[in-house]
């Protein structure tokens, strides 16, 4: 079934699944499993344990978290998805990341994996389906990868002249980051642009690819989400807006940290339904009988802050289609 087709089906919890320890009920644990670092995920932690506590669970009082984070190091990823199953945790929750889900479900067969991911979860070989993921695995399915080609064209759009834009990519990152690449090289003739990739994986490669990018004189950036770069949102912003290269990302916090705008899904809605989903299995519902939930909302921010800085002058057409202007 597509994407958007899909249904979310929040209500109806059931019974809670008894967590015994030595005769008497014990605190059920969550493993979660960070790409990022804490620091670069607070909104989406937020968001998680307020979901978290709409479903009845609340972080200290009936449920612990055992926080496991890469630091955008995704070579370390399947090793902590184990550590987290040898703790025997109730559930495992992989935030924001393909490659975590990926690791998670490979790391067992048994213990319930609820991921949010900008992949498609199909194509990435986490779940059956939409409707019937099948197994132990489900999650909610951010809109990532769909809105990149968008990304491009408001790029487009704020600056009408630019011709070469360069995309920032981690190689590393799977599926995800592959088809964005994918569909904005598919769309960028179509606008008049040309697409200059560039590859980083640690701070060694990003530097450089800053420095390719100036040697190349490249009009404007796109940020290509994944957990590295998510976590190094704040230098990304500050070497663009040193270099005066207008920047795009799907995060809001780019936007929030110097970058010109972001566009792309709401991740303070995708992982508020993550941590109701985590609830809903943690009361005893199984995840391979939990549709998949297609996040739905999308936002653009624009730091009008930094446009001006950049001596730009945003079309109308533009800001008013803004969820936010930051200024």
């Amino acid at each position: 079934m597509r994407r958007r087709e899909c249904i979310s089906l929040l209500g109806g919890f059931v019974v809670a699944w008894p967590l015994v320890a030595h005769g008497q009920q014990a605190m059920p644990v969550i493993g979660y499993l960070g790409s990022a670092s804490p620091d670069a995920w607070a909104s989406r932690l937020k968001a998680f344990r307020e979901g978290l506590s709409e479903a009845g669970f609340d972080e200290g009082r009936n449920v612990a978290i055992e926080y496991s984070w890469a630091n955008g190091n995704l070579d370390r990823v399947p090793e902590l998805a184990q550590d987290l199953v040898r703790r025997h945790v109730a559930v495992l929750v992989t935030p924001g990341s393909a490659p975590a889900a990926i690791a998670a479900k490979r790391a067992t067969t048994t213990i319930p994996v609820v991921f949010e991911t900008g992949a498609d979860p199909v194509e990435a070989g986490l779940v059956a389906s939409f409707n019937h993921p099948g197994g132990n695995v489900t999650g909610i399915a951010a809109l990532t990868y769909e809105t990149a080609p968008k990304r491009l064209a408001i790029l487009h759009e704020a600056i009408p002249s630019a011709r070469l834009i360069a995309a920032l990519v981690n190689p590393a990152a799977g599926e995800a980051v592959a088809r964005q690449i994918k569909d904005m090289a598919a769309i960028a003739p179509q606008l008049g642009l040309q697409l200059l990739v560039l590859h980083t994986t640690d701070d060694r490669m990003l530097d450089a690819a800053f420095a390719e990018m100036r040697e190349k004189r490249a009009d404007a950036l796109v940020v290509v989400a994944d957990p590295f770069v998510l976590s190094r949102l704040g230098p990304i912003a500050d070497h663009a807006l040193s270099q005066r290269v207008p920047a795009i990302s799907v995060n809001r916090q780019f936007a929030q940290s110097g970058g010109l705008m972001s566009y792309g899904g709401d991740i303070v809605e995708s992982h508020h339904l993550l941590g109701l989903y985590v609830g809903r299995v943690l009361k005893g519902e199984k995840p391979g009988d939990l549709p998949v939930i297609q996040a739905t909302k999308i936002e653009l921010v624009v730091n009008l802050k930094t446009a001006k800085a950049l001596g730009l002058t945003l079309p109308l057409s533009l800001l008013g289609r803004a969820d936010e202007v930051i200024d």
